[in-house]
């Protein structure tokens, strides 16, 4: 029997998820599927290695080139309320809903001012719809629904602008588990690619939606969700584009929670803003960012997931609770979730929160990068890291400021300084790590209010001492000594997984 090759590579990539609740670390693509790296976190309790499944888009449904297509043999599709036409193959007309029963291409233009496009494909092969310049309005039900297909492909063409929309009125039943939930939703694989944009609107529920895998290549994607914004429940995986999530609960979800196969997302290139009233990007398995860009400008929390592996790209996160949290969604106390990891080792990583703002209720390592957190100034027990488990140090840079926090393991590779604040350093004023000889080691301008630091960057040397001076003058000199250190010494344990 020959089997699907989409399939065998999503087979391969939950095999890998499974090692450790999850898959991980997304350091690049590659197009020989699921491997496997492992990261070491030493620490004065002895040496923990966690083992990550390395995921690319070949490990996705997706192809890079289902942007392509040709207008050889296309049926074309004129919207138009009342007056909709169809020449070609593979469609037909009832009103004001077009169903799509085969695969191939369709080129989708014109408006419905109440209408529908259906795909019910059972047959094997790709249903491609092109949106060129289209504009679909739902007043009763999804806009554009993918009943059945064996796979399916929304190209945005070039130059085009495109708009889905449905209506409060809309809303699915909820006891009706297959029943359409987005305004763009489907149950079979989605691919969204091309170059030209489309707007989407969600106002029963979320805005894009797979109850499979969703993969975006490419295009100009703003939506705006009462729910959820764009989510696909396997995996969604951004591999370009520009995205623009306004959400009233996730930005971007993966939910699924089978074992095995527990939902993922992850980013490799392009650019993706949220704003969100729940979670900005919420994952049951793993978040992943190898590059690109990712900007929570507004969450509770910024993002969650079992496993947070940042190596490289951008990613600023603001969060009013946790901005970073790494958990299985257990209880933890104060107990370390197995599996359960935050990994950075390369990119810039910029966390503002109002809790915690790296959350592991298991383990933590930053071997690379940039990282800078902000966080509450320990009201409530919240401080800039909380790592239940070992935290390592072993690279990068590394600028926490907020309350009591989870310092590195004594054991990490790399030098860091850990104090608690004789006064604390107020929002605008300039946070300074001095060496023996007056050079500044780090300095920071602080925007919150913090009793407490941790700074680990090259060039600190463990058993060296140091000063913590702050103020507002720009001359280190002139700055108040608020605190000293001996690099290395451990300030103890956070406060537990929240």
């Amino acid at each position: 029997m020959t089997k699907n090759p989409r399939r065998l590579r999503r087979q391969l990539a939950a095999l890998s998820t499974a090692a450790i609740l999850t898959l991980v670390s997304a350091c690049g693509t590659s197009d020989s599927g699921s491997t496997a790296t492992t990261d070491t976190v030493t620490s004065s309790g002895g040496t923990t290695s966690l083992t990550a499944g390395v995921v690319s888009v070949a490990d996705t449904h997706a192809d890079d080139d289902d942007g392509d297509y040709s207008t050889d043999g296309a049926t074309t599709i004129d919207l138009a309320d009342g007056a909709t036409t169809v020449d070609g193959d593979g469609a037909k007309v009832d009103g004001d809903v077009v169903t799509i029963t085969t695969a191939g291409t369709y080129l989708v233009s014109g408006t419905l001012s109440d209408g529908q496009v259906v795909v019910d494909s059972t047959g094997d092969g790709k249903v491609v719809l092109v949106l060129d310049d289209a504009d679909i309005t739902s007043t009763t039900t999804s806009p554009v629904v993918v009943t059945a297909a064996d796979e399916a492909v929304v190209v945005l063409a070039d130059g085009s602008t495109n708009s889905l929309s449905d209506a409060a009125a809309s809303a699915a039943d909820d006891e009706d588990e297959d029943a359409p939930t987005a305004t763009l939703f489907s149950m079979a694989d989605l691919t969204i690619a091309g170059s030209g944009s489309l707007s989407v609107t969600g106002a029963s529920n979320d805005a894009i939606a797979s109850k499979d895998g969703l993969v975006v290549l490419s295009g100009t994607i703003d939506v705006t969700a009462v729910d959820d914004g764009i989510r696909g429940k396997d995996y969604l995986v951004v591999e370009g584009g520009t995205l623009s999530v306004e959400a009233g609960g996730d930005g971007l979800k993966a939910d699924n929670e089978t074992a095995g196969e527990l939902g993922w997302v992850q980013l490799d290139a392009g650019s993706v803003t949220i704003a969100a009233g729940d979670d900005g990007v919420d994952a049951v398995g793993a978040i992943n960012v190898s590059d690109g860009s990712l900007a929570v400008t507004g969450s509770e929390e910024g993002l969650e997931a079992a496993t947070i592996t940042v190596a490289g790209g951008t990613v600023d996160v603001t969060a009013d609770d946790d901005g970073l949290n790494a958990t299985d969604g257990s209880a933890a106390g104060e107990n370390a979730q197995d599996g359960v990891l935050v990994t950075i080792s390369g990119g810039d990583v910029q966390v503002t929160a109002g809790a915690d703002g790296i959350d592991s209720n298991g383990s933590a390592i930053i071997t690379g990068g940039t990282t800078t957190v902000s966080s509450a100034a320990g009201g409530g027990g919240d401080g800039s890291i909380d790592v239940n488990g070992t935290f390592a140090a072993d690279g990068g840079t590394l600028v926490a400021l907020g309350g009591i926090s989870t310092s590195p393991d004594t054991g990490s590779a790399q030098g860091f300084v850990a104090a608690s604040l004789d006064t604390a350093v107020e929002a605008g004023q300039t946070l300074a790590v001095v060496d023996a000889d007056g050079t500044v080691v780090a300095s920071y301008v602080v925007e919150q209010a913090a009793s407490a630091v941790i700074v680990s960057a090259e060039g600190i040397v463990t058993g060296d001492s140091y000063e913590l001076r702050a103020g507002t003058d720009t001359d280190t000199d002139s700055l108040t000594t608020v605190g000293t250190a001996t690099a290395g010494e451990s300030t103890g344990g956070g406060t537990g997984g929240g």
